[in-house]
């Protein structure tokens, strides 16, 4: 087994193969949780709901081959997708909005990724400010610029109602976060230079119950 620490350029790899790739790494931690060593593309196919040709695809973009005896090594495979979707230094991440989806965003992250982690979260409530949630400090919204620029934070996730969700993105964005991740039920207008994903549980809700009814 081989691993390139050498990235496929950016440009050529799309939103969905790094979707993928993220899922493989929790699907290969949770083999190895069962001491399992090594695993097949067909495998990994079955547990991501996906094909094995399209397993050995998105491994040929990490630079990564398998053993036609052995399938590919689990810890091997984990380091080497951690190589392609993580920063060495990591990235640091801040939440605004600690009602009780934002704490639950807080307990969900908490200690999950090392390279990847929630270093601050923000609330307008005073009650919430000034301790750690789950582990992570919270500061009043006020200070978000401030406290973004000193820690080295470079994404944003967004917990708030609608109505507030796009001034708090304008604030984000104005702090020099350039990815977010908006769990509000609206769309954002953000510069094409800022990446957002959403996350929408009543829509996500309501095609669950939609396919339910049809028997699906």
């Amino acid at each position: 087994m081989q691993s390139q620490r050498q990235k496929t350029p950016l440009s050529s790899v799309s939103q969905k193969t790094i979707g993928r790739l993220s899922l493989y790494r929790r699907l290969l931690h949770d083999l190895l949780l069962e001491n399992k060593k090594n695993v097949y593309s067909h495998q990994l196919a079955i547990l991501a709901g996906g094909t094995a040709a399209q397993v050995r695809r998105d491994m040929m973009a990490l630079g990564y081959t398998g053993s036609p005896s052995k399938g590919y090594d689990v810890e091997k495979l984990i380091e080497s997708i951690g190589i392609f979707l993580d920063t060495p230094e990591g990235q640091k991440a801040a939440l605004v909005g600690v009602g009780n989806l934002g704490r639950a965003i807080l307990a969900f992250f908490s200690g999950r990724r090392p390279k990847l982690s929630i270093a601050a979260a923000f609330d307008s409530d005073t009650n919430k400010t000034g301790r750690l949630i789950h582990g992570c400090p919270c500061f009043p919204i006020h200070d978000l610029k401030k406290i973004i620029s000193e820690r080295g934070i470079e994404l944003g996730i967004i917990a708030v109602p609608a109505g507030d969700a796009q001034s708090v993105a304008d604030l984000m964005i104005e702090a020099g976060i350039r990815g977010i991740l908006n769990f509000a039920p609206v769309p954002l207008h953000v510069s094409h230079k800022v990446h957002v994903e959403y996350i929408d549980m009543t829509m996500a809700l309501e095609k669950v119950a939609y396919f339910a009814r049809q028997g699906l």
